[in-house]
Protein backbone atom coordinates (compact mmCIF):
# COMPACT_ATOMS: atom_id res chain seq x y z
CA UNK A 1 0.00 0.00 0.00
CA UNK A 2 1.43 3.74 -1.39
CA UNK A 3 1.88 6.30 1.43
CA UNK A 4 2.38 9.76 1.35
CA UNK A 5 5.45 11.23 2.60
CA UNK A 6 2.94 13.42 4.77
CA UNK A 7 0.90 10.36 5.93
CA UNK A 8 4.46 8.65 6.99
CA UNK A 9 5.03 11.47 9.92
CA UNK A 10 2.37 8.90 12.21
CA UNK A 11 3.71 6.34 10.54
CA UNK A 12 7.75 6.55 11.92
CA UNK A 13 8.50 2.45 11.89
CA UNK A 14 8.06 1.97 7.86
CA UNK A 15 10.28 -1.13 6.71
CA UNK A 16 11.35 0.69 3.66
CA UNK A 17 10.88 4.27 1.89
CA UNK A 18 11.31 5.32 -1.74
CA UNK A 19 13.06 8.41 -2.67
CA UNK A 20 12.17 10.06 -5.76
CA UNK A 21 13.50 12.68 -8.42
CA UNK A 22 10.22 13.86 -9.30
CA UNK A 23 9.47 14.87 -5.25
CA UNK A 24 13.05 15.14 -4.26
CA UNK A 25 16.43 16.91 -5.38
CA UNK A 26 18.86 16.23 -2.78
CA UNK A 27 19.57 14.30 0.17
CA UNK A 28 21.90 15.50 3.06
CA UNK A 29 23.57 13.04 5.01
CA UNK A 30 24.84 13.31 9.07
CA UNK A 31 28.54 11.99 8.78
CA UNK A 32 28.82 9.87 11.87
CA UNK A 33 26.91 7.28 12.50
CA UNK A 34 25.12 7.52 8.86
CA UNK A 35 28.01 7.37 6.64
CA UNK A 36 30.89 6.38 8.94
CA UNK A 37 30.87 3.96 11.68
CA UNK A 38 32.54 6.60 13.90
CA UNK A 39 29.66 7.16 16.33
CA UNK A 40 31.37 4.79 18.48
CA UNK A 41 34.70 5.87 18.16
CA UNK A 42 33.21 9.91 19.43
CA UNK A 43 31.34 7.57 22.41
CA UNK A 44 34.82 6.39 23.67
CA UNK A 45 36.77 9.75 22.84
CA UNK A 46 34.17 11.29 25.01
CA UNK A 47 34.17 9.03 27.59
CA UNK A 48 38.13 9.19 27.87
CA UNK A 49 38.35 12.48 28.25
CA UNK A 50 35.08 13.12 30.51
CA UNK A 51 36.15 10.34 33.17
CA UNK A 52 39.79 11.99 33.42
CA UNK A 53 38.66 15.29 34.30
CA UNK A 54 35.27 14.02 36.53
CA UNK A 55 38.35 12.43 38.55
CA UNK A 56 40.14 15.57 38.51
CA UNK A 57 36.79 17.59 39.57
CA UNK A 58 36.34 15.10 42.41
CA UNK A 59 39.81 15.59 44.11
CA UNK A 60 39.45 19.00 43.76
CA UNK A 61 36.02 19.53 44.41
CA UNK A 62 35.02 16.96 47.22
CA UNK A 63 32.51 14.20 46.02
CA UNK A 64 33.03 11.06 43.51
CA UNK A 65 30.85 11.51 39.98
CA UNK A 66 30.17 8.51 38.37
CA UNK A 67 31.54 8.03 34.71
CA UNK A 68 30.19 9.05 31.92
CA UNK A 69 27.50 6.02 30.15
CA UNK A 70 28.79 5.80 26.37
CA UNK A 71 25.15 5.03 25.69
CA UNK A 72 23.07 7.04 27.90
CA UNK A 73 24.99 10.17 28.21
CA UNK A 74 26.29 10.18 24.60
CA UNK A 75 23.03 9.95 23.37
CA UNK A 76 21.38 12.32 25.47
CA UNK A 77 23.96 15.59 25.76
CA UNK A 78 26.82 14.99 23.18
CA UNK A 79 25.59 13.25 19.82
CA UNK A 80 24.95 15.53 17.18
CA UNK A 81 26.33 18.47 18.69
CA UNK A 82 28.91 21.37 18.58
CA UNK A 83 31.73 19.47 20.74
CA UNK A 84 31.71 22.96 22.99
CA UNK A 85 27.81 22.16 23.18
CA UNK A 86 27.71 18.69 24.29
CA UNK A 87 31.04 19.52 26.62
CA UNK A 88 28.15 22.38 28.52
CA UNK A 89 25.09 19.91 28.18
CA UNK A 90 27.32 16.96 29.80
CA UNK A 91 28.33 19.20 32.70
CA UNK A 92 25.46 21.00 32.74
CA UNK A 93 23.73 17.04 33.73
CA UNK A 94 26.14 16.96 36.75
CA UNK A 95 25.62 20.44 38.09
CA UNK A 96 29.31 21.69 37.12
CA UNK A 97 29.63 25.29 35.23
CA UNK A 98 32.86 25.96 33.77
CA UNK A 99 34.21 29.24 32.30
CA UNK A 100 33.13 29.27 28.06
CA UNK A 101 37.46 30.21 27.93
CA UNK A 102 38.55 30.29 24.08
CA UNK A 103 39.34 28.15 21.32
CA UNK A 104 43.08 28.97 22.16
CA UNK A 105 43.24 27.93 25.77
CA UNK A 106 45.00 25.17 26.58
CA UNK A 107 43.93 21.46 26.76
CA UNK A 108 44.84 21.39 30.22
CA UNK A 109 42.51 24.28 31.19
CA UNK A 110 39.68 23.82 33.08
CA UNK A 111 37.23 25.72 30.10
CA UNK A 112 34.59 24.38 28.25
CA UNK A 113 36.80 24.63 25.17
CA UNK A 114 39.83 23.11 26.62
CA UNK A 115 37.99 20.08 27.20
CA UNK A 116 36.49 19.96 23.54
CA UNK A 117 40.01 20.27 22.10
CA UNK A 118 40.94 17.11 24.46
CA UNK A 119 38.07 15.26 23.40
CA UNK A 120 38.91 16.24 19.36
CA UNK A 121 42.67 15.36 20.48
CA UNK A 122 41.76 11.97 21.88
CA UNK A 123 39.38 11.71 18.49
CA UNK A 124 42.16 12.08 16.12
CA UNK A 125 43.98 9.80 18.18
CA UNK A 126 41.74 6.77 17.72
CA UNK A 127 40.97 7.61 14.10
CA UNK A 128 44.68 7.73 13.11
CA UNK A 129 45.44 4.27 15.27
CA UNK A 130 42.23 2.56 14.45
CA UNK A 131 41.30 4.18 10.78
CA UNK A 132 37.63 4.46 10.15
CA UNK A 133 34.70 1.85 8.69
CA UNK A 134 31.91 3.02 6.38
CA UNK A 135 28.36 1.21 6.00
CA UNK A 136 28.15 -0.18 2.77
CA UNK A 137 24.47 0.25 2.45
CA UNK A 138 24.58 4.03 3.24
CA UNK A 139 27.69 4.46 -0.06
CA UNK A 140 25.19 2.01 -1.97
CA UNK A 141 22.48 4.10 -1.53
CA UNK A 142 24.22 7.43 -2.35
CA UNK A 143 25.56 5.65 -5.78
CA UNK A 144 21.99 4.98 -6.49
CA UNK A 145 20.96 8.67 -5.60
CA UNK A 146 23.56 9.83 -7.99
CA UNK A 147 22.77 7.88 -10.66
CA UNK A 148 19.42 9.06 -10.61
CA UNK A 149 20.27 12.41 -10.68
CA UNK A 150 20.03 13.76 -7.30
CA UNK A 151 22.55 16.71 -5.30
CA UNK A 152 24.41 14.86 -2.22
CA UNK A 153 25.71 16.69 0.82
CA UNK A 154 27.33 15.42 3.94
CA UNK A 155 26.27 17.43 7.12
CA UNK A 156 28.28 17.40 10.42
CA UNK A 157 29.22 18.91 13.52
CA UNK A 158 32.87 17.80 13.43
CA UNK A 159 35.43 19.75 12.14
CA UNK A 160 37.08 16.60 11.30
CA UNK A 161 34.60 15.81 8.81
CA UNK A 162 36.86 16.16 5.87
CA UNK A 163 39.61 14.56 7.02
CA UNK A 164 37.54 11.91 7.62
CA UNK A 165 36.17 11.47 4.23
CA UNK A 166 39.58 11.51 2.59
CA UNK A 167 40.16 8.91 4.86
CA UNK A 168 37.72 6.23 3.39
CA UNK A 169 37.78 7.78 -0.42
CA UNK A 170 34.51 9.39 0.08
CA UNK A 171 35.06 13.06 -0.42
CA UNK A 172 34.36 12.71 -4.22
CA UNK A 173 30.53 11.41 -3.41
CA UNK A 174 29.39 14.88 -2.04
CA UNK A 175 28.44 18.16 -3.70
CA UNK A 176 28.59 20.19 -0.53
CA UNK A 177 30.10 20.14 2.99
CA UNK A 178 28.55 21.69 5.60
CA UNK A 179 31.16 21.02 8.72
CA UNK A 180 32.31 22.23 12.14
CA UNK A 181 34.44 24.40 9.86
CA UNK A 182 31.22 26.19 9.03
CA UNK A 183 30.27 26.20 12.65
CA UNK A 184 33.43 27.70 13.79
CA UNK A 185 33.62 30.98 11.91
CA UNK A 186 30.14 31.85 13.85
CA UNK A 187 27.28 32.25 11.13
CA UNK A 188 25.18 29.23 11.72
CA UNK A 189 23.88 27.66 14.83
CA UNK A 190 24.24 23.60 15.46
CA UNK A 191 21.99 21.29 15.71
CA UNK A 192 19.26 20.82 16.65
CA UNK A 193 18.97 24.65 15.16
CA UNK A 194 18.34 23.77 11.04
CA UNK A 195 21.10 26.22 9.94
CA UNK A 196 23.59 23.45 8.82
CA UNK A 197 21.01 21.70 7.02
CA UNK A 198 19.38 25.29 5.71
CA UNK A 199 22.84 25.94 4.53
CA UNK A 200 23.68 22.77 2.74
CA UNK A 201 20.67 22.52 0.89
CA UNK A 202 21.29 25.99 -0.33
CA UNK A 203 24.55 24.63 -1.73
CA UNK A 204 23.17 22.02 -4.12
CA UNK A 205 20.65 24.59 -4.93
CA UNK A 206 17.72 22.77 -3.67
CA UNK A 207 14.67 24.25 -1.20
CA UNK A 208 13.87 22.35 1.83
CA UNK A 209 11.12 21.46 0.96
CA UNK A 210 12.65 19.49 -2.20
CA UNK A 211 15.42 18.24 -0.10
CA UNK A 212 15.50 14.90 2.74
CA UNK A 213 17.75 14.84 5.93
CA UNK A 214 19.00 11.18 6.85
CA UNK A 215 20.03 11.90 10.44
CA UNK A 216 20.80 9.05 13.66
CA UNK A 217 20.87 11.80 16.26
CA UNK A 218 17.84 13.41 18.23
CA UNK A 219 19.31 16.78 17.63
CA UNK A 220 19.89 16.37 14.44
CA UNK A 221 15.87 14.98 13.66
CA UNK A 222 15.08 18.24 15.25
CA UNK A 223 17.02 20.42 12.82
CA UNK A 224 15.23 18.85 9.64
CA UNK A 225 12.03 19.14 11.12
CA UNK A 226 13.02 22.91 12.13
CA UNK A 227 13.89 23.18 8.63
CA UNK A 228 10.82 22.31 7.28
CA UNK A 229 12.33 19.84 5.01
CA UNK A 230 10.44 17.54 3.01
CA UNK A 231 11.26 14.35 4.63
CA UNK A 232 13.54 13.52 7.71
CA UNK A 233 14.52 10.12 7.88
CA UNK A 234 16.04 8.81 11.16
CA UNK A 235 18.55 5.63 11.08
CA UNK A 236 18.16 3.70 14.36
CA UNK A 237 21.63 2.98 15.14
CA UNK A 238 21.18 2.59 18.69
CA UNK A 239 17.78 0.60 19.34
CA UNK A 240 15.99 3.63 20.06
CA UNK A 241 13.14 4.32 17.28
CA UNK A 242 10.61 5.95 19.84
CA UNK A 243 13.32 8.12 20.68
CA UNK A 244 13.71 9.44 16.53
CA UNK A 245 10.35 9.18 16.03
CA UNK A 246 9.34 11.66 18.87
CA UNK A 247 12.13 14.04 17.56
CA UNK A 248 10.21 14.50 14.43
CA UNK A 249 11.15 11.39 11.88
CA UNK A 250 8.98 11.07 8.89
CA UNK A 251 10.28 7.38 9.17
CA UNK A 252 12.77 5.18 10.92
CA UNK A 253 15.13 2.55 9.58
CA UNK A 254 17.63 0.14 11.24
CA UNK A 255 19.96 0.48 7.81
CA UNK A 256 19.76 2.93 4.75
CA UNK A 257 19.27 -0.64 2.71
CA UNK A 258 15.40 0.06 3.72
CA UNK A 259 15.99 3.24 1.59
CA UNK A 260 15.28 2.99 -2.27
CA UNK A 261 15.75 5.54 -5.12
CA UNK A 262 13.10 5.29 -7.06
CA UNK A 263 11.38 5.62 -10.21
CA UNK A 264 9.45 8.54 -10.96
CA UNK A 265 6.14 6.70 -9.99
CA UNK A 266 7.76 5.67 -6.98
CA UNK A 267 7.37 9.13 -5.21
CA UNK A 268 7.48 8.61 -1.46
CA UNK A 269 6.41 5.01 -1.37
CA UNK A 270 6.87 3.10 1.93
CA UNK A 271 6.43 -0.26 1.63
CA UNK A 272 5.10 -2.30 4.95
Amino acid sequence: MSMSVASQHATAHATAFTLDRSRFDGVLFDLDGVVTRTATVHARAWKAMFDDFLRAWGKQNGGEQAPFDVVQDYSRYVDGLPREEGVRRFLASRGISLPQGQASDPPDAQTVFALATRKNRLLLDLIHSQGVEVYPSTVDLIHALRDRGFRIAVVSSSANCREILASVGLLALFDARVDGIDLARGELRGKPAPDTFLEAARRLGATPARAVVVEDAAAGIEAGRAGHFGAVIGVDRLGRPDALARAGATVVVEDLSQIAAGTDCDSGRAEP
